[in-house]
This record gives structure tokens, sequence and C-alpha cells, in this order.
């Protein structure tokens, strides 16, 4: 089974100001800059063949990491349709109690205009089926939607609850990929510091 290692971009100006990014394409921002020039990869994840959301600020953070990504649309962040550009808590004031119950319903959740977890699953699961008939490591910088909804798939969780494992800044995560496609965690966080 191959090795799937998924890096998340680095920050972005949104991501600092606790804006909802979604499909915006939002540039990093210079602490974004400076916070992958400090990441180091270990040599066996910066031999792998590398994927890319076609996002900006994942192409920028493949760049600062020296390796040279194959773009895939599939790897591109969830949809938050109108919400994109929000702050959550502001967000949750606005919609209050028809917001509470779209966020209790974990992997079915859905802004308006956007895409739920779920369709996320179901959009990334042609390309790990792909992942898995290889016979050598893969890593893709993606997004944290896209790693949350693969650990969901990995994990069963139904993203209602407390996360399995929360996707720390300055970390990787990987998996295995079946045959089939079906990813099972293998190290939820390796440090690139």
């Amino acid at each position: 089974m191959p090795v799937l290692t998924l890096i998340r971009h680095a920050p972005t100006l949104w991501n600092e100001q606790g804006r909802i990014q979604g499909r915006s394409d939002i540039s990093i921002s210079d602490l974004g800059q400076s916070t992958a020039k400090n990441w180091v990869l270990p040599d066996e994840i910066r031999a792998a063949y590398w994927f890319s959301s076609p996002l900006q600020r994942t192409r920028q953070t493949a760049a600062i990491l020296g390796v040279h990504p194959k773009t895939d649309e599939r790897l591109i962040e969830m949809s938050w349709g109108t919400w994109e550009g929000g702050v959550l808590h502001e967000l949750r004031k606005i919609h209050g109690e028809a917001m509470k119950k779209n966020e209790s319903l974990g992997l079915d959740f859905c802004p308006p205009g956007g895409e739920s977890p779920r369709m996320v699953q179901q959009r990334i699961m042609p390309w790990l089926e792909f992942v898995g008939t290889l016979d050598y490591p893969v890593a893709a910088v993606t997004h944290r939607g896209v790693i949350r909804a693969l650990t969901a798939l990995a994990s069963g969780w139904d993203m209602t609850g407390k996360e399995p494992h929360k996707l720390l800044s300055g970390t990787c995560r990987q998996f295995y990929i079946s045959a089939t496609g079906q990813p099972s965690l293998v190290e939820p966080d390796i440090s690139l510091l």
C-alpha cells in the first residue's frame, strides 16, 4: 500500500484574521512565508511524488518547500459558498439556531452554495483510488478541509463531537491507501520543525 502524506498550506492573512477561505484564492502572508521557510521535510517525504491543490497558497507553500507538485483540482479546499470571507463566530451570531442545526449535521454540514465534507470525500475518492494503484509514496500540499475529510474517512469519524486528531500547525499527516482507495491513518502529526 502506498503511503500518502498531506501537508496543509502555510498561513494566509485570512487565516490570521480567522476568515473562512474555502476556494477564495488567497496567497500566503509574510508570516506564512517565514513559517514555511522553517519547515523541514524528512527525506522520505521529500522523495515522494508530489501533488497540490491548484490554489496559490498551496503552490506557494510547495515552492518554499522546494518540491514541484502536479496540481489536481480534486485537492482544492471545501467550498464555503456565500460564507467565504466570513468569520465563524460572527456567522453563528447571524444565523443562530439554523447554524447550530447545520453544524450538528457533521459530514453533511453544508454552507449555502458550498459543499459538505461528505461531498469533499466523494470528490477526492477517485484520486485516492488512483493513489492506491501506485507502488511509491505520494505527498500533497492541500487544505485543512481536505485533510479533515480524509481523516474522517480513515477513522469513521462522522465529524460530530471531538476531532480524533486535531490538525496541528507545522505537521503533516500520513495515511496508507488501499488498492480500493480506502485510507487508514499511519501518523497524525509528523513534525516539520
